[in-house]
């Protein structure tokens, strides 16, 4: 396979839903109940197949793990897909703010630093 083949660009795309929902569930150690419950609470909303089944992508795994993880700590499920939603949108200001700044020509300051 060489580099221009698109399927490499899908495996190396973050956002390509390549996991089925058991596939997924397999690799978070959680359930499909727990993947339904995130997408009813809108943390994540899966792409669906032709035949309508759910698909997930490695982004959304991340996310999953991220309220698994705050849920395994005694996190409510609602609470947690908020949390994780305000970490997510956090860290994209962050991104955008360091992006303005360096096209600014200021120095680069690190998270949390005013």
């Amino acid at each position: 396979m060489t580099s221009d083949n698109p399927l490499n660009d899908r495996l190396d795309d973050d956002d390509y839903p390549a996991y089925t929902m058991g596939r997924a569930a397999e690799m978070l150690g959680t359930t499909p109940a727990f993947l339904r419950a995130i997408g009813e609470a809108r943390l994540i909303t899966p792409l669906r197949s032709e035949g309508g089944h759910r698909r997930y992508s490695r982004y959304q795994l991340r996310i999953a793990a991220r309220a698994r993880e705050l849920v395994d700590k005694g996190t409510p499920i609602e609470a947690a897909c908020r949390i994780v939603i305000l970490e997510d949108q956090l860290e994209e200001a962050q991104r955008i703010n360091a992006e303005h700044r360096r096209a600014a020509g200021e120095p680069t300051r690190g998270p949390g630093v005013g």
